[in-house]
């Protein structure tokens, strides 16, 4: 790993997909939004595997940014990470704790049920106001129909439990939030 420095930076966790490899168009996408996020003065936070771990870390160190991969002990670090930091942790449990609850704004990439999953949990936090008010950010195309699918499924036990989201649809949306925050 590369130095463990302390952060002032504001950390923006990114949750996505394991799955996806760099030959995809969204891998690419995600690399060069991330340096781009790198630039405007965040340090980041990821799972620390591949897919689109990897492309948000790549990104991050390409912008000269603090990476932190919060690796799971049961599964190998991939030996060409862009990690500037690792911490191994036991669970899925302690790991999404972390991510959570160290990170002063959350980037949701397409994935899978284990995005959802963080997805959820720091929706919820937010909107029960468990934990401060931070920018939660869902790029690309695939959360708009899943959102609207939830917005008439759902019973909330927040009122305003929408308002704690955004949905990105390209890197200036997701710069200018956190534009906002920083």
């Amino acid at each position: 790993m590369m130095d463990k420095k302390p952060t002032t930076r504001p950390r923006l966790a990114a949750f996505g997909s394991s799955r996806i490899g760099p030959e995809a168009a969204v891998y690419q996408d995600v690399l060069a939004l991330s340096e781009k996020i790198a630039l405007a003065g965040w340090d980041g936070m990821t799972g620390g595997h591949q897919g689109m771990m990897a492309a948000f870390s790549e990104g991050m160190h390409a912008g000269k940014s603090h990476i932190r991969g919060i690796t799971l002990e049961r599964f190998p670090t991939p030996p060409d990470n862009t990690l500037s930091e690792e911490i191994r942790s036991r669970n899925f449990f302690e790991r999404m704790g972390v991510m959570i609850e160290q990170s002063d704004a959350w980037l949701v990439l397409p994935g899978g049920l284990g995005t959802l999953a963080e997805l959820a949990m720091s929706w919820d936090l937010l909107a029960i106001h468990v934990l401060e008010a931070r920018p939660l950010l869902l790029y690309g195309e695939m959360w708009q129909p899943i959102v609207d699918t939830l917005s008439e499924q759902l019973i909330l036990s927040a009122d305003n439990a929408f308002e704690s989201i955004r949905i990105c649809h390209c890197h200036e949306d997701v710069l200018s939030a956190l534009r906002r925050y920083s």
